[in-house]
């Protein structure tokens, strides 16, 4: 069986090498091949943030890489969005003749009739768990500003590369405008 991984943190202080070990070994112990290994750091807190995941599925798509399994550490590294995003990727990766297999959800080897329902519930607790997560950050931000501490960068800093201004542009040009760049 041929094997892609998928590794994905949050920030660019975290790491995927507590991930790789575990995707290894699971590989090597069963006797497949790992082909390729995606891996990214960023936030999957909105959608478009994972190229390399988007990449994955392109290459799927285009048929260059053809993939048995998809391996992940987790589910909630493919997804925190919720019950339809998560049921959404594991559909298309199974549309590709691939299936998504989690090393901590064990279960999703033997994916069975009560798979629909497993990923739903795995998928409900990811997205609950990034909304507590977030309550906590605003609360945390909340009580740092009465405490009259300045959140953000420092006055006066810049960034280090410029930054691209489309987007800007096309938010506040004419219909006229964005209809010519299929905004």
């Amino acid at each position: 069986m041929r094997v892609a991984a998928y590794l994905r943190v949050s920030t660019q202080e975290q790491t995927t090498a507590n991930q790789s070990p575990a995707i290894e070994a699971w590989v090597k112990s069963r006797g497949y091949k790992l082909v390729e290994v995606y891996q990214e750091n960023e936030s999957a807190w909105r959608n478009g943030h994972q190229r390399e995941l988007a990449r994955l599925l392109s290459d799927l798509r285009s048929g260059r890489r053809k993939y048995d399994i998809l391996l992940v550490w987790s589910l909630d590294r493919l997804t925190r969005a919720g019950i339809a995003a998560i049921l959404t990727l594991v559909n298309t990766f199974k549309s590709y003749g691939c299936q998504v297999v989690s090393i901590q959800e064990s279960w999703t080897e033997q994916a069975g009739p009560m798979a629909e329902l497993l990923y739903s519930i795995t998928a409900w607790v990811a997205e609950f768990e990034s909304q507590r997560r977030s309550e906590r950050v605003k609360a945390g931000q909340a009580r740092a500003i009465k405490e009259g501490k300045r959140l953000g960068r420092p006055a006066g800093s810049k960034d280090k590369q410029s930054r691209r201004t489309t987007g800007y542009h096309l938010r506040y040009a004419g219909a006229e405008l964005r209809g010519r760049y299929g905004k």
